[in-house]
């Protein structure tokens, strides 16, 4: 059994750590980005944003600190994150009045700002994106998956009724939705979330769910319609053009470094990394071979590639270091770069290079004389090559032919023995919380979303058999 398939986790750590991605720090559960994992990153944060505004989104800033009476105003809200919130006590030496927390998310800070800003029904909508770094003190923590300091986005929107706002939540998932698989070609299920699983403070969650290559699911992106509830905890109202006040309606939606972790479990493969064309760091790797210092003409040749590559707007590196061509390989495959090429005396005198793809076990000779363009058309391809093996993995692995849970659980016991990951499970649910726990007590599945689109229908409960009023998808999740 491969290292992989038998301990996924230790083959997560020793994938980011041998591709250089971060570094541990003295802080429990915080990590630092060293630059290609950073990078990964800004390409996120840069399509994001784009289309973000494409959109009528602008950005803001707003503190790291918020008093504990904000988290008050909302019970929901503050229930939902108390367990998981750092607070400052002291500064300067002195004990503070109040407790400040380290903000989990900014919907309270937001919300008091807010009912400063909104006054009529001209000053609506108001959309703001908010880029940055967010605190939950989590028991168990995973570099980029789970960790006590993240990097996210955070969308905070304030709409005069309740269509409108509801029109945002589906148009935020939607673009979450064709990023992650454009971008990071990571296929996902999008849907509504049970309301167990609802954001602390929502009326309705919605979720893009994304299953790992150990078969676990990550929650990728979530959008919520928040109602009044906030706008009621924080008196944001606003006049109507009846001169009457009403309260807005809001949302909220994020998206985190949570997705540098999925790409890495979603497209890695037994020699480290693998990196969608789109998001990586270093796209193309140019390395001489064989006597190429003897042969100063290899080197003017990567060095012309280089540059026509560069002025494509293609990310290159060209590695002229004194280590081994084998050693150069190897390292720029545990770093995932997508393209190689290799350029010896032998290539250059037959007007050629080899280019090896880094999912692809064979490599291409390709001509000097279309070296450029070919380049790029394996790039395309090779974006479109890892959606559609992440998107048939994730058909293999959607089981629905389990319908009660002693099949889910038979299939758990034959998986285990089999050593096949569990993957997820369509089953119906009859909407009773209880039935929802006992699958979770007793399978670690938890439900994922309701999805808009399943594949069929379930007509009874996974748990207790009677009719189900959901169609809903069950995992173990991160």
């Amino acid at each position: 059994m491969s290292q992989k398939r038998e301990d996924f986790s230790k083959w997560y750590i020793d994938t980011i750590q041998k591709a250089d991605l971060l570094d541990y720090t003295p802080v429990r559960g915080c990590i630092a980005f060293k630059p290609d994992g950073y990078e990964l990153w800004e390409h996120i944060k840069e399509e994001m944003d784009s289309r973000f505004k494409e959109t009528g989104h602008r950005n803001a800033y707003f503190p790291m600190l918020i008093p504990e009476t904000f988290f008050q105003k909302e019970k929901d809200h503050i229930e939902g994150f108390s367990p998981e919130l750092p607070w400052v006590t002291e500064a300067a030496g002195e004990k503070l009045e109040e407790r400040l927390a380290l903000r989990p998310t900014s919907e309270t800070m937001i919300g008091h700002l807010y009912s400063k800003w909104i006054k009529s029904y001209r000053d609506l909508p108001v959309l703001i994106n908010q880029w940055a770094n967010v605190f939950r003190w989590e028991k168990k923590t995973l570099p980029f998956i789970r960790t006590s300091e993240f990097l996210w986005q955070e969308g905070h929107t304030a709409h005069v009724d309740e269509e409108d706002a509801r029109k945002e939540t589906m148009q935020m998932l939607n673009i979450y939705k064709e990023v992650v698989e454009g971008l990071l070609a990571i296929p996902v299920y999008d849907g509504e979330k049970t309301p167990s699983e609802r954001f602390a403070g929502a009326v309705d969650t919605y979720s893009i769910e994304a299953m790992m290559k150990d078969g676990k699911a990550v929650q990728a992106g979530t959008s919520h319609y928040l109602g009044t509830k906030f706008a009621e905890a924080f008196d944001i109202k606003y006049l109507t053009r009846e001169n009457k006040h009403e309260n807005v309606h809001t949302t909220s939606w994020g998206t985190s470094t949570r997705l540098i972790g999925s790409v890495i479990m979603v497209h890695g493969d037994e020699q480290g990394l693998v990196l969608p064309p789109r998001i990586a760091p270093t796209q193309v790797v140019l390395i001489p071979v064989g006597p190429w210092k003897k042969n100063p003409a290899i080197i003017d040749k990567l060095d012309e590639i280089f540059v026509a590559l560069k002025v494509k707007g293609i990310r290159v590196r060209l590695d002229d270091s004194d280590q081994s061509p084998g050693y150069k390989f190897n390292e720029w495959e545990l770093k995932g770069v997508p393209v190689r090429i290799e350029l010896g005396p032998r290539d250059l005198e037959g007007n050629q290079v080899m280019m090896k793809a880094r999912d692809e076990r064979e490599k291409l000779v390709v001509s000097l004389d279309t070296v450029v363009e070919s380049i790029e058309k394996e790039l395309n391809t090779m974006q479109t090559r890892l959606f559609e093996k992440a998107k048939a993995f994730l058909a293999e692995n959607s089981h629905t032919h389990l319908d009660t849970i002693d099949q889910l659980n038979q299939h758990l016991a034959d998986a285990e023995k089999k050593g096949h990951i569990p993957g997820w499970v369509l089953a119906g649910w009859c909407g009773d919380d209880a039935c929802e726990t006992n699958v979770k007590d007793k399978t670690k599945f938890t439900t994922r979303n309701i999805p808009f689109n399943p594949p069929q229908t379930k007509h009874t409960c996974i748990n207790c058999g009677n009719e189900a009023k959901h169609t809903v998808w069950f995992a173990r999740a991160y």
